[in-house]
């Protein structure tokens, strides 16, 4: 999507017309294209599925465009464990990637985790992404430690990021 002469942040009231929303089964074939354009490692429509319908502990949300194709432009899948949140796949459509979409996800996943009593949050996060690395920061995020080789295609390490909620 060309912006013309126009940055990102120029532009970003253009597509503040969204919102976020549970995700329904029918956002999957959307969420895997999505996840398969990220660099994420792969989950696919099953798994994906069965979170959704079969994991009570799930985290599933979209950003849903609210004017054009595509519909699910984002979306947030995690899980709570005990009194933590596991980031697994954050991610939003290369059309319409850095204009507040990954941060939306995060917040709304943050504060509904924190209704659910989730002391911590944590996540990974690719050595070479330092745009999510700078959105994690400033959401509160510290680095806590690396996981070697722990991405695939390309291979790459994580870093192990964390969030205190309480």
């Amino acid at each position: 999507m060309s912006t013309g002469n126009l940055t990102s942040r120029e532009y970003e009231p253009l597509f503040r017309q969204y919102s976020i929303e549970p995700m329904r089964e029918r956002d999957l074939i959307d969420v895997v294209e999505i996840e398969e354009t990220s660099g994420l490692n792969r989950w696919g429509y099953d798994a994906y599925r069965r979170e959704l319908f079969t994991n009570p502990n799930s985290i599933m949300i979209v950003a849903r465009n609210l004017v054009s194709r595509p519909e699910v432009i984002g979306f947030f899948a995690g899980w709570i464990v005990e009194d933590e949140l596991h980031v697994n796949n954050v991610a939003s459509h290369h059309e319409f990637r850095r204009i507040g979409i990954g941060r939306s996800l995060m917040e709304v996943a943050i504060d509904e985790a924190g209704r659910r009593g989730v002391a911590h949050v944590i996540l990974e996060v690719r050595a070479g992404n330092e745009a999510a690395q700078l959105l994690y920061r400033e959401l509160g995020f510290d680095f806590v430690g690396r996981r070697r080789d722990y991405y695939r295609m390309p291979t790459e390490d994580a870093l192990v990021m964390k969030l205190k909620l309480r």
